[in-house]
């Protein structure tokens, strides 16, 4: 069963959320970031990409960048912009997006479940990534951002939100992006137990939905001072780290579609021709084709959109992995038809998260850049569930979620 326990989280000051509040530090890179802060010292910015107050040519991964990271943080703390809560506690951070509202226990996660699968993975990670934020742990003593995580959903839990956020909520704004962030305390001493229990004896698992390189960090830091406490009781803060945990029902995982540079040599009649083999090829036209079920492709090229229906016998229902459509695009046409190997390391292709809508893969393509683009039915959360429950790992760039999770709202100190 799961460990997520309330705690002292520091909040920002109400009235300064706003000017606070930053997109994840993996979403944008230095200098977006540092545009975005703009002359805003308060943007979260200055904690999770604190390069942007450093010379441009600098190593981002370097001592000074994460010492200014701690310098920063532990400026806005001196300063009142960010104070503890008096007692542990439990939030609800609930995101608004398209009109859909989605609520999240806020609450600190457990290192042993992570070593001990009690917390459920479906990516590799890679170790340049998480000693990255490894560091950036060490060094701040915080976990500044939280990590997205999902759980089989509970019908008690879901009152105990339901009941929480009849008040006014403690943070309630609409970001840049048009997607509305909501935040409530839960500081009554018999909810609190209650959470606890019901995590601890009724939900199995949690998911890593997305988040899996701060996972990782937060959990070897955590087993890290474990080691090097002589007098370790299991009971420190560093034992656990900052997580939001949605009920899987209310999540909605995002498209994840492929561009490639070219055909390999094939004229597109040619790449047709020879996708009929493992696919019913229906031609659709200039409007934009968007597929509409697992298994159902869509193709563009030269002005035009296909469907792609995978044929039976292309895939294996049996198998977790074999099932995907991400798979399924690899095995029957990137790598046989493309010479698309590897899907890490190979140039000849991108990905786009399907928050951007298939007009930019038509875009990308109608400019020249790119020669055609695959959009993808996306993944559910059953899928990744049951993958993660096999213990099996996702192909790269399958999974997309939105709203993304904004950092500074709630911190956690180890």
């Amino acid at each position: 069963m799961s460990i997520v326990k309330p705690f002292r989280g520091y909040r920002p000051q109400k009235d300064l959320v706003t000017k606070i509040a930053s997109r994840p530090y993996d979403v944008l890179n230095s200098e977006e970031a540092k545009q975005e802060a703009g002359d805003n010292a308060l943007s979260f910015y200055h904690v999770i990409k604190p390069e942007i107050d450093l010379p441009a040519d600098i190593d981002i991964h370097s001592q000074p960048v994460y010492d200014k990271a701690k310098e920063n943080l532990q400026k806005l703390i001196a300063d009142g912009v960010f104070v503890q809560d008096a007692k542990p506690c439990y939030y609800i951070y609930a995101q608004t997006m398209n009109g859909k509202t989605q609520y999240g226990i806020v609450g600190a996660a457990s290192v042993e479940d992570y070593e001990n699968n009690i917390i459920r993975k479906h990516e590799l990670t890679r170790p340049d990534k998480e000693e990255d934020r490894m560091n950036h742990v060490r060094y701040t003593n915080f976990n500044a951002e939280p990590v997205f995580f999902a759980f089989k959903n509970n019908m008690e839990l879901d009152m105990i939100i339901h009941d929480a956020i009849l008040i006014d909520p403690v943070y309630n704004f609409v970001a840049d992006d048009g997607i509305g962030h909501h935040v409530w305390v839960i500081e009554n001493d018999a909810k609190i137990k209650r959470i606890e229990q019901i995590f601890a004896n009724e939900v199995d698992f949690l998911y890593v939905a997305d988040g899996h390189h701060r996972t990782a960090a937060a959990a070897l830091v955590g087993a890290e001072r474990r080691k090097n406490n002589p007098n370790h009781t299991g009971n420190e803060d560093y034992n656990f780290f900052l997580s939001v945990n949605f009920p899987a029902n209310q999540l909605t995982i995002i498209d994840y579609n492929r561009l490639v540079t070219d055909l390999n040599g094939l004229t597109v009649e040619e790449f047709l021709a020879k996708l009929e083999k493992s696919f019913v090829v229906e031609k659709k036209g200039s409007e934009i084709y968007k597929p509409n079920a697992l298994h159902n492709f869509s193709f563009y090229a030269e002005g035009e959109w296909y469907s792609l229906t995978a044929k039976q016998g292309t895939f294996n229902d049996a198998d977790p992995i074999a099932v995907l459509d991400v798979t399924i695009l690899t095995e029957q046409i990137l790598t046989p038809l493309l010479d698309i190997t590897d899907l890490r390391r190979s140039t000849r292709i991108d990905f786009v998260g399907g928050i951007r809508g298939l007009g930019e893969l038509k875009r990308r393509v109608d400019s020249g850049e790119m020669k055609a683009a695959f959009a993808l039915f996306p993944v559910s959360m059953e899928q990744l569930m049951n993958i993660a429950d096999n213990d099996c790992i996702m192909p790269p760039k399958t999974t997309w979620f939105e709203p993304k999770l904004r950092s500074g709202l709630v911190l956690h100190e180890l």
